[in-house]
């Protein structure tokens, strides 16, 4: 099976020995926070895709799953967007 969008994932452990160009804890978690959710909505909108071509194959109950999957991937950036308003407010 493909994965037709690449993921990079490292481990965030690039540094530059000059302090001013490094960011704080804050930061970072913004960062961070922001690519879950671009990467989260990349991640539903391929449910929703394959959630069409499985009904295209007679698989009903598939499609429901795979929507589902979706729907839950978008509501965990709710998470991830109140704790971006948490971070936001205390800087």
């Amino acid at each position: 099976m493909t994965h037709d969008h690449s993921h990079h994932h490292d481990n965030h452990n690039h540094h530059s020995h000059d302090s001013s160009s490094e960011l704080s804890f804050d930061e970072k978690m913004v960062k961070l926070l922001e690519h879950w959710i671009k990467h989260n909505i990349d991640h539903s909108e391929t449910y929703k895709d394959w959630a069409k071509k499985v009904t295209a194959n007679n698989m009903d109950k598939v499609n429901l799953l795979l929507n589902e999957a979706a729907d839950i991937t978008l509501k965990i950036n709710n998470i991830f967007e109140e704790a971006l308003k948490v971070i936001k407010a205390n800087q």
